[in-house]
């Protein structure tokens, strides 16, 4: 595990209308909205939350969420605030926990939340998290954001290992196409390829994929249907999403 001595440093910069987090460089390695806080504000990040398109709406309130990598806390406090969910995040850089917790409302941890300062390669393969959550959102970038910083098939299937039946993956990957195929080759393998969905990329460069622990095929009206109750519900763009998001096995 690295020491805090050797993780780079964090500071925010503003536009007036949204707050950036970075990570010792100019990428933005986060972002909220200074009037909507609780909203989530980039793309990407909104694309992260597909996995509602895969579980009964009523039922998010009583599911749980982790999240590796805080980032600035956007799916943390999203999870937590909007969807009432109970929210855990596991982040190696305890500056990142402090400076969301002042600049970027992350709330106290609570019954209901809790940020772990870990390793989460290491923490995730702990007893306590087997086969606990319905969804596993991984944002994990280091400084350059070049490539993800957990990236095997091991590690993927210890990832796997964390959800309920019903539970899904969603992972951010940003980089190059040999890196994006690496990291879909990988999912593949630890998730079987029959259950891995992914988004077209972001004008950023941000391709969000998707994995379920048990692979499914709702019908294109079924998944319809449920990306209108999730807009309404909580204002994401999940119509939209419809255009840009399907199996990478046909």
């Amino acid at each position: 595990m690295k020491t805090p001595a050797s993780l780079p440093d964090v500071s925010i910069s503003e536009d007036g209308e949204v707050r950036f987090l970075h990570l010792g460089t100019e990428w933005v390695q986060g972002s909220m909205l200074l009037d909507a806080p609780f909203d989530i504000e980039l793309e990407y990040v909104q694309r992260m939350m597909a996995w509602l398109l895969f579980v009964e709406p009523d039922s998010v309130g009583k599911r749980r969420a982790l999240q590796l990598g805080l980032g600035s806390a956007a799916l943390t406090k999203f999870c937590f605030k909007r969807l009432r969910m109970d929210t855990t995040a596991i982040e190696i850089n305890p500056q990142v926990v402090a400076v969301c917790r002042r600049w970027f409302k992350l709330p106290p941890d609570s019954a209901r939340l809790r940020v772990l300062l870990a390793d989460a390669g290491e923490a995730i393969r702990a007893d306590e998290h087997l086969q606990r959550y319905d969804a596993l959102q991984v944002d994990l970038y280091d400084h350059e954001a070049a490539a993800p910083v957990l990236d095997s098939a091991d590690f993927y299937a210890d990832c796997r290992n964390t959800l309920t039946e019903e539970g899904c993956l969603t992972v951010n990957l940003f980089g190059r196409d040999a890196s994006y195929e690496r990291s879909l080759q990988s999912l593949s393998e630890a998730f079987g390829a029959d259950a891995v969905w992914a988004f077209r990329p972001t004008r950023e460069g941000n391709t969000v994929v998707l994995a379920q622990r048990q692979a499914s095929r709702p019908s294109r009206m079924e998944l319809l249907a449920r990306a209108e109750e999730v807009q309404q519900r909580w204002g994401l763009p999940a119509v939209k999403w419809l255009r840009l998001f399907q199996p990478v096995v046909r």
